[in-house]
C-alpha cells in the first residue's frame, strides 16, 4: 500500500516558476501519473513529506510536435500538480536549502 503513494508521483519540477511558486505561495510543482486524481495526489504529498496539503491543482500537458533530424512524432503527454502547502511546512529538494 505505501508503495502506490510513489507510484503516484513521478518527479518534482525544479523550474524557474516553480521555485517562485515555492518562494513566494509555498506551492511546489510535481509530474504525476496521468491516471492520478487530486486526493491520491493530496494523500501521497502527505505521506511521502509528511507535511500539511491545503489544496491540488491539476493541469495535462497536451503532447508537442517534435522532428528528431528526418523523423517526426510527438512528446509524451503529462500531467502536472501544483500543491499548495500549509504556511510553516516546508519541502527541501536540495541539500542544505
Amino acid at each position: 500500500m505505501s508503495n502506490d503513494y510513489y507510484r503516484v508521483l513521478e518527479k518534482p519540477l525544479i523550474t524557474e516558476k516553480s521555485t517562485l511558486m515555492l518562494e513566494d505561495g509555498n506551492r511546489v510543482m510535481f509530474q504525476v501519473k496521468r491516471d492520478a486524481n487530486k486526493l491520491q495526489i493530496k494523500q501521497a504529498v502527505e505521506k511521502i513529506f509528511s507535511v500539511t496539503v491545503l489544496d491540488v491543482n491539476t493541469l495535462n500537458v497536451k503532447p508537442k510536435h517534435k522532428r528528431f533530424g528526418r523523423n517526426v512524432g510527438y512528446s509524451k503527454a503529462t500531467k502536472k500538480a501544483i500543491v499548495t502547502l500549509k504556511d510553516g511546512d516546508k519541502i527541501d529538494f536540495f541539500e542544505g536549502a
